[in-house]
């Protein structure tokens, strides 16, 4: 049977092949030598060849590199991505379903919220920095005009990682969410909903025990985007974090002080954060599909 599909293959299948190999080596070849090096002993490099084999490295990081505060900055990005996936599922899931109606400006609201996928991503953030400047600027004048010197001595910025830094944020994350649930309501069957409602459940129930369980695999993607997209985000988030920094602008800016592989080492710790969390959202997704068959 092999032989006689492999008799079967065009000329162009082996080169085609080859390519794509090509390309797959040059995707992953990066993260995979980061891995490696990663794991060298307390002789090791930044390049190769290898020297020894040990978590050193891993060690070293735990301890903490240099004035950079590794830990506390994790925490940050770790409740950052949790929150704009929270609030990307849930604006996502509600403008899906406001969009199975036509309404009024809706055409609008959807190409403004599209938008900030085209624009440069430098520029957002220095247009989201300069906004909660001048919004700053706005709240220490009032403050002084009403005489509030104790909030006024006591008030520093807006600019904060729940602020400024989670606006930016959706700014990116949201326009996929929409999409994705856009597709998902396009093809989805209200016949389900109909039934429901001659079976007297409320709008409410209807959601909750018919079209969340469908939805479900779907909603597990988003937030499964949206926690990808913020945990490794740099440019959104470099002009409106404010006087903190997450985990990728700690290590952008460890790439040029720190020489040895612990930097492939805090590397290799946040790519396994990330695929945990694919991995988590892959199960959950399946698991739900699975149910949702069940059931039908």
């Amino acid at each position: 049977m092999s032989q006689r599909i492999g008799e079967q293959r065009s000329p162009g299948f082996w080169p085609l092949a080859l390519v794509f190999a090509l390309f797959v080596i040059f995707l992953y070849g990066p993260m995979i030598t980061i891995f490696v090096l990663s794991f060298q002993g307390p002789e090791g490099g930044l390049t190769f060849p290898l020297r020894g084999v040990s978590l050193h490295w891993f060690r070293k990081l735990a301890e903490g590199l240099g004035t950079v505060d590794i830990g506390a900055a994790f925490g940050r990005s770790l409740m950052l991505g949790a929150v704009v996936m929270g609030f990307t599922v849930v604006l996502s899931v509600l403008a899906g379903l406001a969009f199975r109606k036509r309404l009024k400006g809706g055409n609008a609201l959807f190409f403004v919220t599209v938008a900030s996928l085209i624009m440069p991503s430098i520029i957002v953030s220095l247009g989201i920095g300069l906004q909660f400047r001048l919004l700053d600027t706005g709240l220490k004048g009032a403050l002084g005009a009403i005489g509030a010197e104790g909030l006024l001595e006591s008030y520093g910025t807006a600019l904060g990682l729940l602020t400024s830094a989670l606006g930016a944020h959706l700014t990116w994350t949201l326009p996929f969410g929409l999409l994705i649930m856009f597709a998902v309501f396009n093809r989805f069957n209200p016949a389900y909903e109909e039934a429901a409602r001659d079976l007297g459940a409320t709008p409410w129930q209807s959601f909750v025990h018919v079209v969340l369980p469908l939805i479900g695999p779907s909603v597990v993607g988003i937030g499964m985007f949206g926690f990808t997209l913020s945990w490794d985000e740099i440019a959104r988030t470099s002009q409106a974090i404010g006087d903190v920094n997450t985990l990728p602008l700690e290590l952008q800016a460890l790439t040029s002080t720190v020489t040895t592989p612990s930097i492939y080492a805090l590397g290799t710790v946040t790519t396994i954060v990330s695929f945990a969390v694919m991995a988590l959202a892959l199960g959950s997704a399946a698991l739900l599909r699975r149910r949702s068959t069940r059931k039908s």
